[in-house]
């Protein structure tokens, strides 16, 4: 013999699939505003480092003829390194 009657366990049943639902609702509905909240920092941080990109660029910046601006260890270069 069962611990409740069948006619009486459905009830529970349908209350815990609720329950059960009602979590999984809750649960996605945090993650899809943490996933908001991390895209829009992250829209705001490629704003920060595109302006500060843009005002490193100086449009009349332009090595002199002779000179590297790579600065790889085979090319010569007229400063002396700093120690």
């Amino acid at each position: 013999m069962p611990a409740l009657p069948l006619d009486e366990a459905g009830k529970y049943v349908a209350g815990a699939y609720v329950v059960f639902f009602t979590l999984i609702v809750v649960y996605v509905s945090i993650i899809g505003a943490k996933i908001a909240r991390i895209d829009r920092e992250l829209g705001e941080l490629v704003d920060l480092v595109e302006e500060r990109a843009d005002d490193n660029v100086k449009p009349d910046a332009v090595a002199p003829p002779g000179t590297s601006q790579s600065g790889s260890a085979g090319e010569r270069r007229d400063e002396e390194p700093v120690a």
